[in-house]
C-alpha cells in the first residue's frame, strides 16, 4: 500500500477534469469540487475519494498530459508509446535524442529504460533548452538523463541502441546518428507535415533499411452506460511517425 508523502505528485479528478498536483502541507487545491488541503492527503492511501475529488497516483501518462509546461508540441502519449515499442527501448537501453522540445518525450525515455539505461539528449534553442530542463528535474524520477545546451554534430560518442529526432528538417543529422547507432538499431522521427515527409523518404534509403511511415489516431469514447458513443473531440492528426533500422552494405569477395 502506497501512501502519499510531502512533495508526492497527486492526480486529482472531478467528474472530466484532471490536475496533477505535488503535495504540500501549506498547499491547498480550490476547483469545482470545491477545496481540497494537501495535508489532509498527505499520509492517506492513493486510490481513494476525498469529498468530490478522486484521488490517484499519477501515471506517465498524466504526467506528460497534465504535468509538462509546454513551450513547444509535445509528443503525446499515443505517439510516443508507440516510439518507445518501435525503438525496441527497455532496461538499460542507451538512446539519443536530437531536439528535447519540451522534454515530453524525454521524460517517457526515461521511465522506459530504467535506471539502468541512459538518454542522451541535445536541445539548440536556448528557451526550449531552459523548459525541457525545468520539466526533467520535475518528473524524471532516476538520474539518467543527460541534457545539452548544444549540437549534437558535435557529440563523439557512439554505440548506442536507438536514435529518436525530433526537429523541422531531421534529414540533416541523418548522417550523424546513423555513426553514433550500433548495426542494426532503430531510429525514429515524427514530422507534422506531408512536405517534410516527402523530403525525409527522399533521403532516408541511403544508410537505413525497413523504412515505415506510420500516423497513430485516437479516438475515446463516453463512459455513461446508457449511451455509450464517441467523445465529440478526438485527437486526430499529431504528427506522421516514421522509423529505419541502421543498414550496411557488404561487399561480397568473388
Amino acid at each position: 500500500m502506497k501512501i502519499i508523502q510531502e512533495n508526492n505528485l497527486v492526480l486529482i479528478v472531478y467528474k472530466d477534469k484532471r490536475y496533477l498536483k505535488r503535495m504540500g502541507r501549506d498547499k491547498s487545491f480550490h476547483g469545482r469540487g470545491g477545496a481540497l488541503n494537501f495535508s489532509d492527503l498527505i499520509g492517506s492511501r492513493y486510490g481513494v475519494r476525498h469529498g468530490q475529488y478522486e484521488i490517484f497516483e499519477p501515471t506517465i501518462e498524466d504526467i506528460i498530459m497534465y504535468g509538462i509546461r509546454r513551450e513547444t508540441q509535445i509528443v503525446f502519449p499515443k505517439d510516443g508509446a508507440f516510439i518507445c515499442f518501435k525503438l525496441n527501448l527497455r532496461n538499460g537501453s542507451r538512446i539519443i535524442e536530437v531536439g528535447a522540445g519540451s522534454g515530453a518525450l524525454t521524460v517517457m525515455f526515461s521511465r522506459v529504460i530504467g535506471p539502468q539505461g541512459i538518454v542522451i539528449s541535445f536541445e539548440k534553442e536556448e528557451r526550449h533548452y531552459k523548459n525541457s530542463k525545468k520539466n526533467i528535474e520535475h518528473f524524471v524520477e532516476w538520474g539518467n538523463v543527460e541534457l545539452h545546451h548544444g549540437d549534437v554534430m558535435d557529440y563523439a560518442n557512439n554505440g548506442f541502441d536507438a536514435a529518436f529526432i525530433d526537429v523541422r528538417e531531421p534529414w540533416i543529422y541523418f548522417d550523424k546518428v546513423r555513426d553514433l547507432i550500433r548495426g542494426s538499431a532503430p531510429v525514429g522521427m515524427i514530422v507534422p507535415t506531408a512536405n517534410q515527409l516527402t523530403d525525409i523518404l527522399r533521403v532516408l534509403g541511403s544508410g537505413f533499411g525497413d523504412i515505415e511511415v506510420i500516423e497513430i489516431m485516437l479516438r475515446r469514447y463516453k463512459t455513461i452506460a446508457e449511451r455509450v458513443r464517441p467523445e465529440d473531440r478526438m485527437i486526430g492528426h499529431t504528427g506522421y511517425l516514421v522509423f529505419a533500422r541502421k543498414l550496411e552494405s557488404i561487399q561480397l569477395v568473388q
